[in-house]
């Protein structure tokens, strides 16, 4: 069964007032290349979420997202009344002693000078991941990567479909050569006999001529390429079968089946059979395209 590299999963939680967001795409790629961006309260949980993946999804280019949206009452940062009170005193004794009106100033100026004074703003106390909210937001990690490889197995469904399309082709291709294939022997006999009486040669070992073509005719000859491009695609099929992460060897066979089918090519001095050869070809790149997203 194949697995796409491709996939998406994210994962939402409450917890104490607050949702925990879990988000991971996945592409396709060599190896695995994990990006983590991780809230600053689960950063010292960071190299077990790296585990947690890399044990899930083995290969892609994976990124993972974790961020924390918080209520508006726990973003309002409370304001330290006592330290607002104390300035205003201060600025009003100090106006009264400078003869300055402190009547003058409107509401909204006073306001605007004070939330700008030091330790205005109330310190926030600094938060501390507590084992609970890690089981938590373990179970969220774990809840969004079911998702990818639900979305991988869909996606790589739909590639084993269109890689045992592509296959079938081929192989009713193949046997599209057959016919010409036999008929392009006496149509070469031929040809070369009647090359041999345009020169008008009067006399010639035609022993040694039967010898030359048979020759000539076993170099031509691509039962071989045939049963070996027969053989990869029997291949591709059962590796298609096997367990996930056969993406790479798929991409082996594919360059197998390509040097069968251009060695085909190269002995296909028949018009109709290189047209055969070229459709073989387009079929094949495809294939190859396709398998670059196969885990």
């Amino acid at each position: 069964m194949i697995l796409s590299m491709t996939g998406y999963g994210n994962a939402v939680a409450d917890y104490q007032g607050k949702k925990i967001h879990v988000e991971i795409k996945a592409l396709n790629s060599k190896a695995l290349d994990l990006n983590v961006r991780i809230a600053t309260l689960y950063r010292e949980k960071e190299m077990e979420i790296r585990q947690i993946v890399s044990e899930k999804l083995l290969r892609g280019k994976v990124d993972v997202t974790i961020w924390v949206e918080k209520s508006l009452q726990d973003l309002a940062q409370p304001i330290n009344q006592q330290v607002v009170n104390s300035y205003y005193q201060q600025i009003r004794q100090m106006s009264e002693q400078m003869g300055i009106d402190s009547t003058d100033i409107k509401a909204t100026d006073w306001m605007t000078v004070l939330l700008r004074l030091p330790d205005v703003m109330a310190a926030s106390e600094v938060e501390v991941l507590s084992d609970e909210e890690w089981g938590i937001l373990r179970e969220n990690v774990l809840k969004a990567l079911d998702e990818l490889v639900a979305f991988r197995k869909q996606e790589g469904k739909a590639l084993q479909a269109k890689f045992t399309e592509k296959v079938d082709n081929i192989e009713q291709l193949l046997l599209s050569i057959e016919p010409f294939e036999k008929s392009r022997v006496e149509k070469i006999r031929q040809r070369i006999i009647e090359s041999l009486e345009k020169l008008a040669l009067a006399d010639y070992d035609h022993n040694r001529l039967e010898q030359e073509m048979i020759y000539y005719i076993e170099k031509l000859d691509i039962n071989e390429e045939k049963q070996r491009l027969k053989n990869h695609l029997d291949y591709f099929r059962q590796t298609m079968e096997a367990e996930p992460g056969q993406g790479k060897k798929l991409g082996f066979i594919a360059q197998e089946m390509g040097r069968e089918i251009n060695t085909t090519g190269s002995k296909s001095n028949q018009a109709e059979m290189q047209n055969i050869v070229v459709k073989m070809k387009d079929e094949l790149e495809q294939i190859k395209e396709q398998v670059l997203n196969v885990l």
